[in-house]
C-alpha cells in the first residue's frame, strides 16, 4: 500500500531550466546596458560556458565572465557596476517568476488528503534547494520530516542509498514510497532499483526515457493524480 509520494524539485515542480535561462538572459541584457561592449548573444554564450565549466553553484560567474570576455577591461566600464547589474537583474527575475507549475499544490493537497506523506528528495546545495521550496510556496504542503537534500545527507543522486535512506527515515519500505522526477538516470533508475514505484515527469525534462523503464510516465500532475486514485 502506498504511504508516501516524494518529489524531485528541479524541472519537476517548476521549469528550472527555462527559468534559469530567462534569468541569465535578463542578467546579460543588464550587463550590456551597463557598459559591457559585446553583443548579448556573445555574452550569453560565454556565460553558459562558464556555468558549464564551474557549475551553477559557483559564486562568481559574472566576474569570471568579464575576465574571459575582455581580460584587459577595455570593453566595459567599472567591473563592479557591470557585475552588480547582472546580479540584480538575475535576482529580480528570480523573485518575480519563481512559481511552481499550476497543478503542483493541488496534487500535494490531494496526497495529504489521502493520509499519505508528501515530501522531497533533491540533489544540490542545502541553502539553494531549501530557498526554492520557500519561494515556491511549497512548505505548507510538505511533511517537513520528509525533506531530504543530498548536500545535508552526504549522498548524491543517482546513488540508491539516498532513496533508501529516505524510505527508512519514514519507517517505510521502498514499495510504499513513490518517487517522481524528470531525470531517468538520476531519478527513475535508482528508485526502480530499490522497488519504488517511479514516475517519469516529462513535462520540463531535458531527457528521454530510453534505456530506463518507469512505473508511470506523465505529462502533468493531473495525470499523476488520476494514477494515484488507483493506489
Amino acid at each position: 500500500m502506498l504511504k508516501a509520494v516524494l518529489f524531485d524539485i528541479d524541472d519537476t515542480l517548476f521549469p528550472t531550466t527555462e527559468f534559469a535561462l530567462r534569468a541569465r538572459r535578463d542578467a546579460v541584457a543588464a550587463m550590456v546596458a551597463t557598459g559591457l561592449d559585446f553583443p548579448e548573444e556573445v555574452v550569453l554564450a560565454e556565460l553558459l560556458e562558464v556555468i558549464s565549466e564551474f557549475s551553477s553553484n559557483y559564486d562568481h560567474h559574472f566576474n569570471k565572465l568579464l575576465n574571459r570576455l575582455d581580460p584587459n577591461g577595455k570593453r566595459y566600464r567599472d567591473p563592479a557596476l557591470v557585475v552588480a547589474a547582472g546580479v540584480a537583474a538575475y535576482h529580480d527575475t528570480k523573485f518575480k517568476n519563481l512559481l511552481p507549475f499550476d497543478d503542483v499544490i493541488p496534487l500535494m493537497e490531494y496526497i495529504r488528503s489521502r493520509g499519505w506523506i508528501c515530501g522531497i528528495v533533491t540533489q544540490g546545495w542545502a541553502t539553494k534547494q531549501a530557498e526554492k521550496l520557500v519561494r515556491l510556496g511549497l512548505l505548507p504542503h510538505l511533511d517537513w520530516g520528509a525533506i531530504f537534500i543530498s548536500d545535508t545527507i552526504g549522498i548524491n543522486k543517482p546513488n540508491p542509498k539516498l532513496y533508501q535512506l529516505a524510505a527508512r527515515s519514514l519507517d517505510l519500505v521502498p514499495s510504499q514510497v513513490m518517487y517522481v522526477g524528470d531525470n531517468p538516470g538520476h531519478d527513475v533508475a535508482p528508485a526502480m532499483a530499490l522497488g519504488m514505484p517511479a514516475v517519469f515527469a516529462k513535462r520540463a525534462s531535458r531527457w528521454k526515457l530510453d534505456e530506463v523503464d518507469a512505473t508511470h510516465t506523465i505529462s502533468d500532475f493531473n495525470e499523476l493524480r488520476a494514477i494515484l486514485t488507483a493506489y
